[in-house]
């Protein structure tokens, strides 16, 4: 690959300063703060209110709901919420009353203790997952549309600000929940996590006001794309008849966006995509759903969790996603792909390294330091990957399902972590080594698949 020069890396972080990437970096903010609450507000609280590591890691199970979304998917692509969706958009509509569930469940949390009530804790928990998963259904739709899909390097651009996006969501909000709750418990109070979520809260409130001001295209020429397709699916069974037209919304809803994709790619490749996309973050997955059991375990504060995990790894993650964008748009999501997978592995080592040499301020901070910039760099290959492979026709479904392919890895998969961890009897350093071998399959996939994957806007393989 051509040294990058001057006027190319100034070229490149020209496609930020688009307006869109503002709308974008909103939106990433709205789809990465849930993760907050459903993974290190409720892991925390509950290892505090006296849970197992293998209880807290089945815990995660919550996030399952992520690898399914696209089931509901279809129905939120075609359906139009009444009065709400005519007067701000369909997509708006729905990540609204998406967020309206979240607000309603924070409130609910304010009131319980996982000791005392666990399993509806979990069910409210449940619902802010379901609620999450499903607005990025439509999160994921409309900040793909706000960019022209010719456009392949304000797409590579739009997937790097959408990454910062959600790291900023997930990172600064851990700090505002961490540091909270430690300020509330330092304070005397016994409801101190309770607290926390009723703040948490106007988070929610202030993100949903902005999300007005960020406009909507017109779904005239996707609905009729898709009204015609549902047309010749009712006439092969009887336009006129109830019978036909049903089995043509649900064919050209549900089947027709699955039957665009593998005729796109092929059989063998769609499926070796899917595989890919199934097997490539487990690792890092299974190291990040322990990871604050792991640093609560080696003696570190909720506010130290704060500083170096959350505040030092959102100002690398902005900085190294934006580095990776640019990756992206130079040598391809393919090979940047490549570079973000290894990475995950050696990074994975490092704690490794922590695990084995005891509790550590800077090593703690390196270790951070270096996994955020890994993982900056495999998110953004990978949200332009997947980014670059939909059909605008069915944008919704077809990036749910391949986002949620690869949610089954990182969530149903992953919450076996915590009894992974107990069955190497609290053996950390190995546990580390493991993760940091999971990620070969999926290289190893992508390698054979590298010369024969087309990307959306591209002329050749990437």
């Amino acid at each position: 690959m051509p040294i990058l020069s001057t006027s190319d890396a100034r070229k490149m972080f020209s496609a930020y300063h688009d307006r869109r990437m503002f709308r974008i970096l909103l939106l990433g903010v709205m789809s990465g703060f849930p993760w907050v609450l459903i993974g290190s507000a409720l892991t925390l609280w509950l290892k505090e209110d006296g849970l197992s590591r293998s209880a807290v890691g089945w815990a995660g199970l919550i996030f399952s709901i992520y690898a399914i979304n696209f089931l509901w998917a279809p129905v939120i692509d075609r359906i139009t919420i009444p009065h709400l969706g005519e007067r701000i958009g369909q997509r708006k509509a729905w990540i609204i009353c998406f967020q309206a569930v979240i607000l309603v469940a924070l409130i609910g949390w304010s009131l319980l203790r996982p000791a005392d009530n666990i399993w509806l804790v979990m069910a409210i928990g449940l619902a802010i997952a379901a609620a999450s998963a499903s607005q990025d259904i439509t999160i994921d739709a409309l900040r793909i549309e706000q960019i022209d899909a010719s456009e392949t390097t304000a797409m590579a651009a739009g997937a790097s600000v959408h990454v910062v996006g959600w790291w900023s969501g997930y990172k600064i909000g851990g700090i505002v929940a961490l540091v909270s709750a430690d300020w509330l418990q330092n304070a005397g109070f016994a409801n101190y996590w309770q607290l926390s979520f009723i703040g948490l809260g106007l988070i929610v409130l202030a993100t949903n006001i902005g999300l007005l001001f960020i406009p909507e295209a017109s779904p005239h020429a996707r609905q009729q794309a898709q009204k015609d397709a549902q047309s010749q699916l009712a006439a092969k069974f009887g336009a006129t008849s109830p019978a036909g037209q049903l089995v043509g919304f649900l064919g050209s809803t549900v089947w027709t966006p699955l039957v665009s994709f593998f005729r796109k790619n092929g059989i063998a490749v769609g499926a070796g995509i899917l595989a890919f996309v199934l097997l490539f973050k487990i690792g890092e997955a299974f190291m990040g759903k322990m990871s604050l059991v792991f640093y609560a375990e080696l003696g570190f504060s909720k506010s130290d969790i704060a500083l170096y995990s959350k505040g030092v790894g959102w100002i690398t993650t902005v900085a190294f996603t934006l580095l990776g964008g640019m990756l992206a748009i130079r040598s391809g999501a393919v090979r940047a792909l490549f570079v973000a997978g290894i990475a995950m592995a050696a990074t994975n080592l490092l704690f490794t390294l922590l695990a084995w040499t005891g509790k550590s301020e800077w090593l703690f901070a390196l270790a951070v330091l270096l996994d955020d910039i890994a993982a900056a760099f495999a998110t953004v290959a990978f949200v332009t990957f997947i980014s670059l492979l939909v059909d605008r026709t069915y944008t919704a479904t077809q990036y749910a399902l391949l986002a949620s392919i690869g949610t089954i890895g990182r969530t149903s998969l992953a919450a076996s972590s915590g009894a992974m961890v107990d069955w190497l009897d609290g053996d950390w350093g190995l546990f580390f080594v493991i993760t940091a071998l999971m990620v070969l399959p999926s290289l190893a996939l992508l390698w054979g698949l590298r010369h024969r994957i087309r990307l959306v806007g591209t002329t050749a393989p990437d």
